[in-house]
């Protein structure tokens, strides 16, 4: 774990100067066994390359929720709106209130806890 914080701790700690992160190496670490599991899977219709698929599937949900929508790296949509779209971000704030690895909060990504939600 202590590798994996190595990882994400700059994501917490951002510097403006920089326009990558060290967090953003996650993205090798998905995709990188996904496209092998694709392609080795394809070749028979194994069991592997829905593992594949399925990881694949959850890195675009990943960049769209959390680049897109909480991070707005498009700006032309940053105002979207939602109630859902409201919860992550109100979620993902908690989540970045903490600079450090001890007291830090998982906030759902995709599927976010109840005391998030508007009431």
């Amino acid at each position: 774990m202590v590798f994996l914080w190595s990882l994400h701790k700059d994501h917490h700690q951002v510097n403006h100067k920089k326009k990558t992160q060290k967090n953003d190496l996650f993205f090798l670490i998905f995709a990188c066994p996904s496209m092998v599991f694709i392609y080795t899977g394809s070749q028979d219709l194994s069991t592997i390359l829905f593992v594949g698929i399925g990881i694949a599937c959850y890195g675009l949900a990943y960049f769209i929720v959390h680049e897109i929508i909480i991070h707005s790296r498009l700006p032309f949509l940053k105002n979207l709106k939602g109630n859902y779209i409201t919860t992550i971000r109100r979620a993902h704030k908690v989540h970045h209130k903490t600079l450090s690895k001890q007291g830090a909060t998982c906030f759902g990504m995709l599927i976010v806890p109840k005391k998030y939600w508007v009431k």
